[in-house]
């Protein structure tokens, strides 16, 4: 992603924290999907890796919050301006780039200053208490419905002493966090969650409740997340930092105006403060409503899987209960309940088209309708990728070198089959290698022009671009197991 300049438009096509789609270049987590280990940065004094020293911390809380499920930490403030967990969190800033928020600094503009010194005035602000948030920049994602999604992006520092605040607190409600959860948190991933389901469709999952929260990010009631916070942390510098990161203000146009309720999208902290609310939700269904049904949530994307449609009616009521609790509600024209006994209906989750499909070989031995519930690359998924590879090979770079449009073209492709690899997707793989040459010969004619000879584009054949280096997706297929 490239680094934001003069903020003088309303869209942006980068933010602070990973987006949900998995297609082109970032995948597997979201945000929805983190990878997050930093190269930038100097060497401990002591010789050892910062990140070893942050790890340690956070097994060492992670093992205290098991043990004592009721405990509230109550000294974890001065572990943020620690000199370990700052560099940490400056590599991970580093490395997810985004845009520059309202102070317009970017990412560059801090190595310039010196990594080391603005490293340092964060501590001294924060052990002086005097670190104060600023308001987040407005900016917005275009949609694959044709809307723009909002964005909230904070300053490079503000956003390093967030991901400090990550690194603290994320150990401690991991201790909590249920099985269901899978997104945005440590050695779990979007493929997790689709595995559970496809477990679960072959034991008698026939009905699914497609869920859709309205407007969730900015429905989520402050007063209502810190007493959840305030139920593992009594720190009270802790808490004041949190309340002040959302209660930051928006600046949109030039204009700041007050938040109310909601965090906002592209905070570093705002997936862990989402999961930490609709922990709510994993809790109560787990305790009194997991016979319905099985639970499988990612971030704010979530589906019920039942075996009958009674079940999953109730599921539904059920859900509609708990998430009023929480000063939510289901998006009535995006909530819907879906059959799929016998292939009938399919749904899209997580960038997949799940639906059951007849298992051919039982068939043909057997003669027994038997469904298993298959995935693959759900439509908008295909677009969106298509558009991708089109933008990399617009008709004006017929005159590059095609091994550098292949260079481009790579990271793409493998960031996205590496995602979608462990389903049913031989078939969409195929079509997009097919979609990718016809754009690659496409370039072909239009540097020929009028000196084309006829016959000539034949020989442009699939593998030709493969001899050049094109990643191919054919073939890589594989089973989650032996992914």
């Amino acid at each position: 992603m490239r680094e934001a300049r003069a903020e003088r438009t309303n869209v942006v096509k980068n933010n602070a924290a990973g987006g949900k789609g998995p297609w082109g270049g970032h995948v597997g987590g979201a945000g929805k999907r983190e990878g997050m280990a930093g190269t930038t940065g100097p060497n401990d004094p002591d010789g050892r890796r910062p990140s070893d020293k942050v790890r340690q911390l956070q097994r060492r809380l992670c093992a205290a919050a098991k043990r004592s499920p009721g405990r509230r930490f109550h000294a974890l403030y001065d572990h943020l301006h620690r000199s370990d967990v700052l560099w940490e969190a400056w590599k991970r800033v580093r490395k997810n780039k985004g845009a520059a928020g309202v102070d317009a600094k970017t990412l560059s503009a801090v190595e310039e200053h010196g990594v080391d010194r603005f490293l340092e005035e964060i501590a001294d602000a924060l052990r002086a208490g005097e670190y104060r948030a600023e308001v987040v920049l407005r900016r917005y994602i275009p949609k694959a419905d044709g809307k723009k999604r909002p964005l909230g992006i904070p300053t490079v520092r503000d956003r390093v002493v967030q991901m400090a605040a990550k690194l603290v607190l994320e150990p401690i409600f991991e201790a909590d966090f249920l099985p269901c959860s899978y997104g945005f948190r440590p050695k779990r991933s979007a493929t997790m969650a689709l595995e559970t389901l496809r477990k679960r469709g072959a034991k008698g999952g026939h009905h699914v409740l497609d869920a859709d929260i309205r407007d969730y990010f900015g429905s989520i009631d402050h007063d209502k997340l810190m007493k959840l916070v305030a139920r593992r942390i009594s720190d009270r510098r802790v808490l004041k930092l949190l309340r002040q990161w959302l209660e930051a203000g928006v600046m949109e146009e030039g204009v700041v105006s007050r938040v109310v309720a909601g965090t906002p999208q592209g905070g570093v902290i705002s997936p862990l403060l989402s999961n930490i609310y609709l922990h709510v939700l994993d809790v109560l269904w787990t305790r009194h409503s997991a016979p319905l049904g099985t639970l499988v949530r990612y971030a704010d994307d979530f589906v019920v899987m039942c075996n009958t449609k009674k079940q999953c009616e109730q599921a539904e009521q059920r859900i509609r209960v708990i998430l009023g609790r929480l000063g939510l509600e289901l998006h009535p024209d995006k909530t819907r309940r879906v059959e799929l006994y016998d292939g009938k209906q399919g749904f899209d989750f997580l960038g997949c088209h799940l639906h059951k499909r007849l298992s051919g070989p039982i068939w043909e031995k057997k003669r027994q309708r038997i469904y298993f519930l298959n995935r693959w690359p759900s439509q908008r998924s295909m677009q969106r990728i298509r558009q991708r590879v089109k933008d990399l090979t617009p008709r004006s770079r017929c005159h590059a070198d095609l091994r550098d449009v292949i260079s481009d073209l790579n990271p793409v492709l493998r960031g996205w089959g590496e995602y979608f690899r462990t389903g049913n997707a031989a078939k969409r793989f195929n079509q997009l290698d097919t979609y990718v040459w016809k754009r690659l010969v496409h370039l072909r004619v239009e540097r020929k022009g009028r000196h084309l000879q006829p016959g000539e584009a034949k020989r442009w054949t699939s593998e030709s671009f493969h001899d050049l280096g094109l990643h191919r997706l054919r073939g890589t297929v594989r089973y989650p197991e032996a992914a």
